[in-house]
């Protein structure tokens, strides 16, 4: 049974929605950047994503671009974000991690997808290779031992969402609205989107893109959706200093059924 599989069932015996937290590698230097790593997951997060650094990331907003850049300033580069894997893959057995990047990187080095894996990555989102093109990475993936992730919205034809669901893996990344990501916008939480990704099949339906509060996280889940996922408000938390491990904290608890609530003592 993979980490995220074994997630997911966990949970959902609990009757809980997963909670992901993504943070830029590298972001604004290694040590940092392990170090918050942990703060996550020492706050609760069920499954972690992570980006690596890159000059053009179409799909992100100004917090992960520039978290990104600050990471390139820094001199990160794809060596060091395996390595920063690697550690928290020793530190963090069970904790599935997500990786979101580029088809540049990918398509630019040799074995990135092999080196991923070996370093610890789980699952793969390619934010800029649409579901019609997805398939010689899809086969990839799933030779190094990674699993697919695909993007799924709410205006994505019957057709397309069939193929994403035939081909992801991990869990179906959804997102909330049009546009980057980014605490500039509030999203929508699709119901519909949610059934027919199940009727496709597809894997546990994940909303990302503008979760950044309490409500955020109840308002998605109440579609039927497995989890969320918040990247820019964790890293904009982080780059001014602030405590990560209580944000994560009051967002897990958001999750959470009514008793588990109470018996946490989560308001």
């Amino acid at each position: 049974m993979s980490r995220y599989s074994a997630m997911f069932e966990r949970l959902g015996l609990a009757r809980e929605g997963a909670f992901g937290a993504f943070l830029m590698l590298g972001d604004p230097d290694l040590e940092t950047s392990a170090a918050l790593l942990d703060a996550v997951v020492a706050g609760g997060a069920d499954m972690v994503e992570v980006g690596i650094p890159f000059s053009d990331p179409v799909a992100d907003g100004p917090v992960i671009q520039a978290a990104a850049k600050r990471a390139l300033d820094a001199g990160v580069r794809v060596d060091d974000c395996f390595e920063l894997i690697a550690g928290f893959r020793a530190r963090h057995p069970d904790v599935p991690l997500g990786m979101l990047t580029y088809a540049n990187l990918v398509v630019a080095r040799a074995g990135f997808m092999r080196d991923a894996a070996r370093a610890g990555v789980d699952s793969l989102l390619i934010a800029d290779v649409p579901a019609l093109e997805a398939q010689p990475f899809v086969d990839q993936m799933i030779q190094a031992g990674l699993e697919p992730v695909l993007i799924a919205a709410a205006n994505t034809p019957d057709a397309t969402l069939a193929r994403i669901a035939s081909l992801s893996k991990a869990y179906t990344y959804c997102v909330s609205r049009a546009g980057i990501t980014g605490t500039h916008a509030g999203g929508q939480f699709d119901a519909p989107l949610v059934e027919r990704l199940s009727a496709a099949g597809a894997p546990p339906p994940v909303f990302g893109f503008g979760i950044a509060t309490p409500e955020h996280v109840r308002s998605a889940l109440k579609t039927g959706a497995a989890g969320v996922i918040c990247g820019s408000a964790i890293v904009d938390l982080a780059a001014h200093g602030g405590d990560v491990i209580n944000l994560v904290d009051l967002l897990k608890a958001a999750t959470l059924n009514d008793k588990a609530r109470n018996d946490s003592g989560a308001q």
